[in-house]
């Protein structure tokens, strides 16, 4: 049962958004054929209409696979892979004229019968004119197509001799089913277009937390070496003056230059400690501050006990926690996040994170993230366990064992 459903489960919000309005509209071309075009067909009551009744069949098929085919091409310019289908939509609104305009002259000339020709013409139109909204931008150009399908129609009746009456019922009936098919067509049009804005907007959010970390990391390296490396060049191009001139304190400029290197280097390493040790209490509310702002229910549970963590298990946790949530936000489709951490008197210290909407099969090769996050639970004596759990859900945990705590007096 999971891999008949994982092509489904395995997709986007967006890309489950996409496909289902896709075939909505697929849906549309054999509800016009079905309904329509056997209509035609079954309107034939000798052998001398059956001809036409063919014919208009073959008509609303060909119709029906355009404006399914232009349906096709204005989701694709909606999520950005096409450009808009301009000369797509100018020639189904070309056919879907001159096939309304024959049903008509059909109908005049009595080879249509009365109640199949109204039922083509805004069949046709109708269906038309949804296809055609999804190539539009603005709204008020959405409103104003089947306003106009209907004026044609009803002006092309007229023209043609039929009864006010009946131009006018044709006029009425285009418009009322025209903005029907607007309205469900534009809404989905702007469905699709809000679930993708939103998609790209997760991701980026997910890459501006990064380069900001990049940056202050730079920031921060750039306070400490930037001073210290201009004082040990100034230094050195003195030294080096005063050495030629056989001067002496060449050499304590020397030594002061060796000095300033020393320092530089250990604030280097200050800077890179600072950075690869996490504050454990920091990344648990990162976490629900950052998951719970890309719209997900975001829990982080934590039983307190009678210790604390050593200061290299908090920074070992932190850094699982900070993975896990890079991974939650990057891979799958996560609508719900459990972050829990359980640290009781005696026994293993457990962080637990656990996350719905995972695939079932990883997209593409995998990363190093899990495996440095093994090789920094190892220098504590750590394991991580990590993979898919029942119902959909990705589960990360990581144990830490006793020795590697401290014990406290239990607060009050």
């Amino acid at each position: 049962m999971s891999r008949l459903t994982g092509w489904w489960r395995n997709r986007s919000s967006a890309a489950k958004v996409e496909l289902y309005t896709r075939w909505s509209f697929h849906t549309f071309v054999l509800i016009e054929i079905l309904s329509f075009g056997l209509t035609a067909v079954g309107s034939a009551a000798n052998d001398a209409s059956l001809p036409v009744s063919l014919s208009l069949l073959l008509t609303i098929c060909m119709h029906a696979v355009l404006v399914g085919f232009l349906s096709s091409r204005a989701l694709d310019w909606i999520v950005g892979r096409r450009n808009r289908p301009v000369r797509l939509a100018v020639a189904t609104a070309a056919m879907t004229a001159a096939a309304c305009l024959a049903v008509l002259v059909l109908r005049k000339t009595g080879q249509c019968a009365d109640s199949v020709a109204p039922m083509l013409v805004t069949g046709m139109t109708c269906f038309a004119t949804g296809s055609l909204v999804l190539c539009t931008k603005r709204v008020r150009r959405m409103w104003c197509v089947a306003p106009a399908s209907a004026v044609g129609t009803g002006a092309a009746v007229f023209a043609l001799g039929l009864p006010a009456g009946e131009a006018l019922g044709y006029t009425v009936g285009v418009l009322l089913t025209g903005l029907f098919l607007s309205v469900a067509c534009g809404f989905s049009g702007w469905l699709l277009t809000t679930v993708y804005e939103l998609d790209r907007a997760r991701e980026l959010q997910a890459q501006l937390a990064v380069a900001e970390e990049r940056l202050r990391f730079g920031r921060d390296l750039h306070d400490v070496m930037g001073r210290n490396l201009a004082v040990i060049a100034l230094k050195s191009e003195l030294a080096v003056q005063l050495a030629r001139r056989d001067r002496p304190e060449a050499v304590d400029q020397m030594i002061e230059v060796q000095r300033i290197a020393r320092e530089s280097q250990r604030e280097v390493r200050d800077v890179v400690r600072g950075y690869r040790e996490a504050d454990l209490a920091v990344e648990l509310e990162g976490a629900r501050g950052v998951l719970s702002a890309a719209g997900m229910d975001c829990r982080v549970e934590y039983e307190a006990g009678a210790r604390e963590l050593l200061p290299e298990v908090q920074s070992a946790l932190g850094w699982v926690v900070r993975e896990a949530t890079t991974n939650v936000l990057r891979h799958g489709d996560a609508h719900s996040c459990l972050i829990r951490l359980t640290a009781p008197a005696e026994g293993c210290v457990t962080l637990l994170v656990e996350n719905d909407g995972a695939p079932e099969t990883p997209a593409g090769p995998p990363g190093s993230g899990l495996a440095g996050l093994r090789e920094r639970l190892a220098a504590v004596d750590g394991t991580l366990l990590a993979g898919p759990a029942e119902g959909g859900r990705f589960r990360l945990r990581a144990e830490i064992p006793e020795p590697r705590m401290r014990r406290l007096e239990v607060r009050a």
